[in-house]
């Protein structure tokens, strides 16, 4: 049963069972004043109908607990379902995964968030509200059970009668609420310890994924030794914030581990003077012990729970840390706070870059006022220094990057593709690898084939349903050649190419640029490069230059070797007013 109405059968039905519980419980602690009372009177058969009616009250206790347990993990699983969806769409969309990394605040580690933080943020509160429902219930049971057989305390003091009415649920109330006040203070700093813990672990698993991702670099290099220091210091840290957290719990267990000693004498020393005088049975006295410590034990419900209250305290707190940098970037895409660069889509032009600014989160720019318009088919080189913000501009472009001003308009309906420096390689098959990010099962096993021959990678054909670790297996030039192989099978009408043949030769550069060419003769190109070979597959050539105030494109070059024959809109350079009042060209 799924949606809010397995959700709500779920909820009644815990707290049905917890009801129960609770009646179960009550009728042990009669049984407990029963069986006593039967000793005492020496009364052999009702101590043999006692002694038969407890396996039926263990059994119905065992039954309800068993099915208290399935309804709790139940609906922690669901809910833990339901956030993690919640979470993992706000995380992917729109490349937030990506510009977490560009920004700052705390949200370092996502993955270990989702993956842990997550999952104790909400198995948690559902086994505290379950846990404060029974504590109240039971109190307010054995409350009642003290009251009844408890009674007034009278003692004389000089030559006069002091009557305390319901003696043991005074003494039963100041006892919880002292050893929750202990707790309290002595575990104060719980809460800060636990965070400082997680994050200690969250970074040390980094720093091994790290470690496994980057194996083939790190071992050519003969880093060992450099990686293994690094990996100590982030053991150590671990160690040090787990010693924090130890003394933080050896405190708490001092307070939890005193009281559940005290606890059951404290009943029975109380209630001794009046079974002495005759007015309470043994029984009643059992009776009142019993009872005597479920009401401790509800009243010092946050003594018993309070490391798991500030373990999911830090684990909540990360969680909402990652929401909170999470909305950051969403506010950014609605337009608020530095601005947003617009996207659209428009007729003609394959591509349209319109007084487009990119600055970074805080407002800084990184590329101030391109006006650039690309035709239909056309292919277009960006070049310019290091630094000078090519890839922010690209990544800008396909949408990855929304801190900014200006429009990107696409032509209605085309398909753009983003190919990075560093292709990424998924986990399974060389198949999946291949026809990423569409789903492996929906291209023909023939044409990715076919795609991986035209690439270069024909020598992988008879391994396409092979599945191994082919980040690791592949080279740096193989892998920019499956990205290619890729386009083969995606064919779309936009491609941004970035730096997506650093890896490859001079020659098997050629090969692949000829090879797009002749394979997707239509499709329009823009390049970022610094390889003057690339010139002869392209038509345009903008120079990017780094200014104060931002890089801006500079030149707007045909390049002869592939000069379109078409007429075809033209890059125009936005014309800014000078100091003087003058008309000028923005840039020269």
């Amino acid at each position: 049963m799924a949606g809010p109405r397995g959700a709500w059968v779920l909820t009644v039905s815990l707290l049905i069972l917890i009801a129960l519980q609770i009646f179960v419980q009550y009728r042990i602690n009669v049984w407990n004043r029963s069986i006593f009372d039967a000793l005492q009177a020496r009364d052999s058969g009702a101590v043999l109908f006692q002694a038969l009616m407890f396996p039926l009250l263990a059994a119905a206790s065992v039954v309800l607990a068993v099915g208290a347990v399935f309804a709790r993990m139940t609906t922690q699983r669901r809910w833990r379902a339901w956030l993690s969806g919640h979470v993992v769409d706000r995380w992917l969309a729109n490349g937030r995964y990506y510009q977490l990394n560009l920004v700052p605040g705390d949200h370092q580690n996502p993955e270990g968030r989702i993956a842990e933080d997550l999952r104790i943020a909400t198995d948690a509160p559902v086994d505290f509200c379950a846990g404060v429902l029974q504590a109240v219930l039971s109190a307010l049971t054995f409350i009642a059970v003290l009251w009844s057989i408890g009674g007034p305390l009278s003692f004389r003091v000089g030559e006069t009668w002091i009557v305390i009415p319901g003696f043991l649920v005074i003494a039963a109330v100041a006892y919880s609420l002292i050893a929750s006040a202990l707790m309290v203070g002595i575990g104060r700093g719980f809460v800060a310890a636990s965070e400082r813990k997680n994050q200690a672990e969250a970074e040390y698993r980094y720093v091994l994924t790290r470690l496994h991702e980057n194996g083939e670099s790190i071992a050519l290099l003969g880093g060992e030794q450099e990686e293994r220091a690094g990996l100590d210091r982030s053991l150590r840290q671990v160690l040090r914030r787990w010693r924090q957290l130890c003394s933080q719990h050896m405190r708490t267990t001092s307070v939890s581990q005193a009281s559940v000693l005290v606890a059951p004498v404290i009943p029975v020393i109380l209630s001794s003077p009046k079974f002495l005088d005759g007015t309470m049975t043994l029984g009643e006295v059992m009776q009142a012990a019993s009872a005597f410590v479920f009401v401790q034990a509800a009243f010092s419900w946050l003594v018993d729970n309070y490391p798991r209250l500030a373990d999911w305290a830090a684990s909540a707190q990360r969680v909402a840390s990652l929401l909170y940098s999470l909305d950051s970037l969403q506010e950014a895409e609605q337009g608020e706070g530095f601005g947003r660069i617009q996207r659209g889509e428009m007729q003609g032009a394959a591509l349209r870059l319109h007084d487009l600014s990119v600055t970074l989160d805080d407002g800084t720019v990184v590329v101030n006022e391109a006006d650039v318009v690309i035709a239909p088919g056309e292919k277009v080189l960006v070049v310019g220094e290091s630094g000078t913000g090519k890839s922010t501009l690209v990544r800008a472009i396909a949408g990855l990057w929304p801190w900014g001003q200006g429009e990107v308009r696409v032509n209605s309906g085309s398909k753009l593709f983003l190919m990075p420096q560093r292709p990424y390689v998924p986990i399974g098959t060389l198949r999946r690898a291949t026809t990423y990010p569409a789903p492996a099962d929906e291209i023909p096993k023939e044409q990715v084939a076919e795609a991986l021959e035209l690439v270069g990678l024909g020598h992988l054909t008879d391994r396409i349903d092979e599945e191994a670790p082919w980040d690791q297996i592949l080279s740096g030039g193989e892998k920019q050649r499956l990205a290619f192989a890729r386009l083969l099978i995606v064919r779309p009408d936009i491609i941004v190419l970035d730096e997506a043949t650093s890896a490859l030769d001079p020659p098997s550069q050629e090969q692949l640029m000829r090879m797009i060419s002749d394979q997707l003769p239509a499709t329009t190109i823009l390049s970022v490069g610094h390889r003057p070979e690339l010139e002869a597959f392209h038509e345009r050539k903008l120079m990017l230059e780094r200014r104060s105030g931002g890089a801006r494109l500079v030149r707007d070059l045909a390049l002869a070797s592939r000069r379109s024959r078409r007429a075809r809109p033209r890059w125009r350079w936005p014309i800014r007013m000078g100091r003087n009042g003058k008309r000028r060209q923005a840039a020269e």
